[in-house]
């Protein structure tokens, strides 16, 4: 089957190899989160971007080998509904941008900032603060073997646009990350996991960016 990044509440799960790492995407609660099981096939760990609702589900999907850490991309609770459940049923351990982790509903093990890395067995994510959306949102940033990049970008970058800010000010902090962090450092063949919705790539997206601008949003 070909990954087509397209996933319904209550539909299956869509599945991506990125070399040595598998990416399971799969949409949960009311407002369709995405949520994404990370593998490394070579040890069998897992970690989970955004633990955001239907914990059940989440833990059924991860099966048996569990869950080794929960990464959050931001603090908004429909990307944090599941995340008491999971860690209660895994032990895993909990990761967060600085500045949103004191606004989440569990402790924080680890606070991140821009450059940190996030092991999943032998693979390895980077960090990336995009500041706006939330004041400590993260994205996930992961080369694979076949030099494509993978990056999980939570609800600061979709399809079409930036993520929502409430603030003129807001909105320039994250269109100047997402402009000089993301596109201004990665090629047109990364792929984009967003926090709802389709993925896409950069080079769908990078035609667009001065529109964005333009409009402020």
């Amino acid at each position: 089957m070909t990954y087509s990044g397209r996933v319904e509440v209550g539909g299956p799960a869509d599945v991506q190899d990125a070399g040595d790492l598998q990416i399971t995407k799969l949409a949960v609660g009311p407002m369709s989160n995405n949520a994404y099981l990370l593998r490394c096939t070579l040890t069998g760990e897992q970690a989970l971007v955004d633990a955001a609702d239907e914990a059940e589900r989440l833990l059924e999907v991860a099966g048996a080998d569990g869950i080794a850490r929960v990464v959050t991309t931001h603090r908004h609770d429909d990307h944090v509904q599941a995340l008491p459940r999971v860690v209660e049923a895994t032990g895993a351990q909990t990761i967060a941008g600085e500045g949103d982790a004191d606004a989440l509903p569990v402790p924080v093990d680890l606070r991140v900032r821009t450059g940190a890395r996030v092991r999943v067995g032998t693979c390895e994510l980077e960090v990336i603060e995009l500041v706006g959306h939330t004041p400590g949102s993260i994205a996930l940033a992961y080369d694979d073997p076949d030099g494509i990049v993978h990056l999980f970008t939570g609800d600061s970058l979709f399809p079409g646009g930036v993520g929502k800010t409430g603030s003129p000010e807001d909105f320039a902090s994250l269109i100047g990350d997402v402009e000089t962090k993301i596109f201004g450092r990665f090629p047109d063949d990364t792929w984009v996991y967003p926090g709802h919705g389709d993925d896409t790539t950069l080079g769908a997206e990078r035609p667009h960016l001065g529109e964005w601008r333009q409009r402020g949003w």
